[in-house]
């Protein structure tokens, strides 16, 4: 490739984030006006009414919309970070400042592994895919600490274990980042220091102020929300006479009514089957390559998401961001799974903000959108998850120790190209 080339090749990405990054501020400035409910209302009445909380001293421990780990305080109190902004244009600066963060480390991280854009592109086109909801909730910051982490932790497994507590704290979810590190020395690393920031973080919160852990009685208390999996078992009923009703429950709009319950503990189930997939697929997989963490976190966040009793529009930003993650790597085979999360993330922009009133009364429009978009995730996951098993458990037989030297222009940049299962192949280079 000409430096011309590879330059263009970065130009093009950039241009095209710029472009859709100026809409979507554009939008939720409110310069331009988006068609159903206002999304912003999350950062100007909630997000602020809390951030007026915590500088009372305390978590909002009486809200049991307050379903964050006690980190979250961190992204909720950022806009102080600039006072020469009001509370609500400050976090969407901050939050177009992390995903020009993305775009940068994805970027950098193609151009050494010979991928200059494949993973830009995703974050590119993902984030607009999903509207301005991508920018009026902190779950892009989030997604911005995970994608350092994983991209990170390619050298230094202590930094991805150090980040992804951070993240968990922030959100929960990026704990599953550690799902797929190679056994061994960078499980071991990645692990230990996971746990030591975690408990750190943790006990810091806690002395700091009342009520860190007030969310954990929230969060089990949740029953099954309009978008999720098993919310289409209601759809369906309702068409059939089912006497429910939708209402504003712990900070989302859920079904209530018969049987509601019980499929909020199928769902609980569903996710209990994930995680005992995954448990196998660790002790089972034998070929651990650079691009493994990305691809077992990538399937580990699927199979979560996709089984919750809670699929928010949000929720849409960690896929893409891993999915772009996993695009960075030459070895990667998400390239499927990645482009149905995509068009999953055209679909929720359609079923919210723009048509949630067909979604909340469960009209023909409304029962269509929920099937085609939670259809993809469906079909997202179990393709993302036979692809993991293939690469890492069924096609590499007797490669349990150590794989071929790829040729020198063919190689990934990482220090780690093809983990045996107790770690033999890691190099010194890969420790911080």
């Amino acid at each position: 490739m000409t430096a011309a080339g590879g330059t263009g090749r970065f130009l093009a990405p950039m241009a095209m984030w710029a472009l859709t990054r100026a809409v979507l501020l554009l939008c939720v400035f409110k310069v331009v006006t988006v068609p159903g409910p206002d999304v912003t209302s999350d950062v100007s009445v909630i997000y602020h009414g809390w951030s007026e909380v915590l500088k009372s001293g305390t978590y909002p421990q009486s809200d049991v919309t307050w379903q964050y780990p006690p980190v979250a305080a961190l992204a909720v109190l950022s806009p102080a970070l600039l006072p020469f902004l009001d509370y609500t244009a400050a976090f969407f600066v901050l939050v177009c400042l992390c995903d020009a963060l993305v775009l940068g480390l994805l970027l950098y991280a193609g151009s050494r592994t010979g991928r200059p854009a494949s993973g830009a592109w995703v974050w590119v086109a993902g984030v607009p895919l999903l509207g301005t909801t991508a920018y009026a909730r902190y779950d892009l910051m989030v997604t911005a600490v995970a994608v350092a982490a994983l991209l990170a932790g390619v050298r230094h497994p202590r930094l991805l274990g150090a980040l992804a507590a951070f993240g968990a704290l922030l959100k929960v979810w990026p704990v599953l980042l550690l799902a797929g590190t190679a056994p061994g020395a960078r499980t071991r690393r990645s692990w230990t220091t996971a746990a030591v920031t975690a408990a750190g973080l943790l006990v810091g919160c806690a002395a700091a102020m009342p009520g860190a852990l007030a969310f954990l009685g929230f969060q089990r208390d949740r029953g099954t929300e309009v978008e999720s999996l098993g919310a289409l078992v209601f759809h369906v009923a309702r068409q059939f006479g089912w006497q429910g009703r939708v209402e504003l429950h712990y900070g989302s709009l859920e079904f209530l009514g018969p049987h509601v319950p019980l499929v909020s503990t199928v769902a609980l189930g569903l996710s209990l089957v994930a995680f005992g997939w995954l448990l196998v697929w660790r002790l089972r997989a034998r070929a651990f390559g650079p691009g493994t963490t990305a691809d077992a976190a990538f399937t580990a966040v699927l199979l979560f998401t996709t089984t919750s009793r809670v699929i928010s529009p949000q929720y849409m930003l960690w896929l893409v961001g891993l999915a772009a993650v996993c695009l960075v790597f030459r070895s990667g085979r998400m390239g499927l799974p990645a482009g149905l999360v995509l068009a999953a993330t055209g679909v929720t922009q359609l079923e919210f903000p723009l048509g949630f009133v067909h979604v909340v009364t469960s009209d023909a429009t409304g029962v269509t959108l929920m099937f085609v978009r939670n259809g993809l995730l469906v079909a997202a996951t179990l393709v993302a998850a036979a692809r993991l098993w293939r690469q890492t458990v069924t096609e590499p037989p007797g490669r349990e120790r150590r794989a071929p030297v790829l040729p020198a222009a063919a190689r990934e940049p990482a220090p780690l190209r093809d983990v045996s299962r107790d770690g033999t192949a890691d190099t010194p280079a890969s420790a911080p």
